[in-house]
C-alpha cells in the first residue's frame, strides 16, 4: 500500500488543498484522495508534489507491506 505525508507536509507550509492543487495542476478533489491513500498519484504528479513541499520523493511517499498495516 502507498502510504504519504501529503497532509502534514501540506499543514506545515499552511496550504489548502485547492492551494496545492493549483501548484501540481490538480484538482482539490485528487489531493483529498491522495491524503487519504484513495487515489496512488502517477510518477509525474508524485514528483511534482515532492518539489513544491522541497523534499525527497521518498520523503512524501513510500510502500507498505500488508504486513506493516496491520
Amino acid at each position: 500500500m502507498l502510504r504519504n505525508r501529503v497532509r502534514e507536509l501540506r499543514a506545515r507550509d499552511h496550504l489548502t488543498q485547492a492551494d496545492l492543487a493549483n501548484k501540481i495542476g490538480a484538482t482539490r478533489q485528487t489531493v483529498g484522495m491522495i491524503e487519504k491513500a484513495d487515489y496512488a498519484p502517477s510518477v509525474a504528479l508524485a514528483l511534482k508534489i515532492s518539489s513544491v513541499f522541497n523534499v525527497a520523493l521518498e520523503e512524501v511517499f513510500w510502500l507498505e507491506s500488508e504486513d506493516e498495516a496491520k
